[in-house]
């Protein structure tokens, strides 16, 4: 098979690209999946300095298959994020959707191809014949038209585990221990989570990003699963420790979900700094709404070195979703008094 070399000549024709926001500050977003691309889709109407970091612990879905089949990273969380920051014209739209697309056979039956996305599939393909997980990320970018750049927490898979409480038939509780991903998104109120192997290496693109932002902005997304990975990486929680950046947490709408079931607004804060007790926040963005006891979240915060942030950022639907703008909104305030 080839090897692609040298620089990138991969650009869209002319008269493909849409207006670029002023630079604006030079920003990192990390998290995962559909959280991560609501952050995304925000700060791409803020600045043209945007790194995403996302977490590589998938084993569910297209991701899985792909993972357990070619030892490669889950592509899936990377895949939606460079969609969300796809240049905003036909071109970069057009590739937005082939890149989402996903396969499934006509007439009901059965393919080898049914679940995949293709942008799964074209990313995985640049990695075989780069040989190299940034980039190929960089390469798929750029056919997107993509307004920063993608990068991986780690170039290894990562596995994700913790420990639930099961009730015992006599009375009383034992810890059994939930592996994955996908089984941990929906375990309910996870203990002791790890990321496995425990000695690997942070991606050194992300650190270097990390290090010279001015903003890191970490979730909203799945509390345990696409949140906290980050901090349970020693190399990238050192890295958000030591960066001079300011940091700003964005909290779910939806607190109490199979992943966290039972958990206030405070449980989340809480369980943050449970497990990285030297991490700490400059702001702690949320909606009103999401939020039960306010006096009990403020304590919470203000245990992180936190000031509570509160904003109408939700979608005006019954969904829990943010809405770009209004969180766009809500950054540009927050980047503006920092």
């Amino acid at each position: 098979m080839g090897v692609l070399t040298g620089p990138l000549p991969l650009v869209p024709p002319k008269g493909t690209t849409g207006s670029q926001p002023a630079k604006g500050p030079t920003v990192v977003a990390l998290g995962g999946g559909h959280g991560l691309s609501a952050s995304l889709s925000a700060l791409r109407l803020l600045t043209s300095e945007l790194t995403a970091i996302v977490t590589v612990a998938d084993d569910g879905g297209s991701s899985g298959r792909l993972r357990e089949e070619y030892g490669v990273l889950p592509p899936g969380d990377l895949r939606m994020a460079l969609s969300a920051l796809c240049d905003d014209t036909d071109w970069g739209r057009t590739w937005r959707d082939v890149m989402q697309h996903r396969f499934k056979t006509p007439g009901g039956g059965e393919g080898s191809l049914d679940h995949h996305a293709m942008g799964n599939l074209l990313i995985v393909t640049l990695w075989e014949l780069l040989g190299d997980a940034v980039a190929g990320l960089k390469w798929a970018g750029a056919l997107l038209g993509a307004r920063g750049q993608v990068l991986p927490m780690s170039t290894q898979p990562l596995n994700i585990e913790g420990d639930v409480r099961v009730p015992l038939s006599g009375g009383g509780y034992e810890l059994q221990t939930v592996k994955g991903q996908a089984k941990c998104a929906v375990a309910g109120s996870l203990e002791n989570v790890r990321l496995s192997p425990e000695d690997a290496r942070a991606c050194i693109e992300a650190l270097t990003a990390i290090e010279f932002a001015d903003w890191v902005v970490l979730g909203p997304g799945s509390w345990y699963t696409s949140v906290l990975p980050h901090l349970l990486l020693p190399e990238m929680r050192q890295a958000l420790c030591d960066t001079p950046a300011k940091r700003c947490l964005t909290m779910n709408l939806a607190m109490d979900t199979k992943e966290t079931s039972g958990m206030s607004a405070a449980d989340h804060l809480d369980a943050l700094r449970h497990y990285a007790p030297e991490f700490s926040v400059d702001v702690v963005l949320a909606d009103p709404s999401s939020i039960s006891d306010l006096k009990e979240f403020e304590r919470a915060a203000g245990m992180i070195g936190a000031e509570v942030v509160l904003g109408k950022v939700g979608a005006s639907s019954r969904r829990p979703v943010h809405d770009p703008l209004r969180l766009a909104s809500a950054y540009h305030d927050i980047f503006g008094n920092s």
